[in-house]
């Protein structure tokens, strides 16, 4: 690897914890190490990390609950969950809250060394193929300036905003589904959720009242399909 990739690790076992730091470490990694969840989402918002590795049982906040904090912050971050248990119902919750792997404990380190860089791998895939800018009808969207300009003028989006927009901008004229967007953005496809989502879309449809050709529209039970003029 060119420069050392940031791994965000919260784990509450010390003789373990310090071991699989020290051999990611060997692997050229740069580590943050949090041995409590109370200061870990703390410690994200304030860090710039490549992948997150999360215990699951954790002291004060578990790692599912760190897990959806991160995922409101960051909606493309890889995760990987490490647990001791390997029940069914576990490991549907962390892949319910948008992990990319899931690894039961004891594991091979190499597993997870490969795990990870495959992981690193596709992100920066995604990362370098997706484009900033959005040519929608008489709009111009920027994803990283969270920016829909028309005319001169400006509206800033919220990071939720301009994270559902490019999903509907990235499925244009197909069926974006609404599970994959809450599970992205919110990390969770509850009700509440739910609710809040179509608040967004609202919003959204709000943004674009100006240009009749910009459609977002509601597939009942299914998702939503943007529709725009170039």
């Amino acid at each position: 690897m060119s420069s050392k990739k940031s791994i965000f690790f919260v784990e509450d076992d010390l003789s373990f914890g310090a071991v699989l730091k020290s051999y990611l470490e060997i692997c050229n990694f740069s580590i943050t190490w949090l041995t409590d969840g109370k200061h870990a989402v703390n410690a994200f918002r304030e860090g710039s990390f490549d992948l997150c590795l999360l215990d699951v049982m954790l002291p004060n906040l578990d790692g599912f609950s760190i897990g959806r904090e991160i995922r409101s912050m960051n909606v493309r971050i890889p995760i990987i969950y490490l647990t001791a248990k390997s029940l069914k119902e576990d490991i549907l919750e962390g892949y319910r809250l948008g992990a990319d792997d899931y690894i039961v404990k004891p594991f091979d380190a190499d597993v997870l060394i490969y795990k990870i860089a495959v992981l690193l791998k596709r992100a920066e895939g995604e990362q370098g193929n997706t484009n900033h800018l959005y040519s929608i009808g008489k709009y111009i969207f920027d994803s990283r300036l969270r920016e829909i300009k028309i005319d001169g003028t400006k509206q800033l989006l919220s990071p939720k905003e301009a994270a559902l927009l490019q999903l509907l901008c990235e499925h244009r004229n197909e069926l974006l589904p609404r599970e994959m967007a809450l599970k992205k953005i919110w990390g969770d496809d509850g009700y509440f959720t739910t609710r809040s989502m179509d608040v967004f879309i609202t919003k959204l449809r709000k943004f674009f009242k100006d240009d009749p050709s910009v459609e977002i529209r509601n597939i009942h039970g299914s998702g939503f399909i943007m529709t725009y003029n170039n």
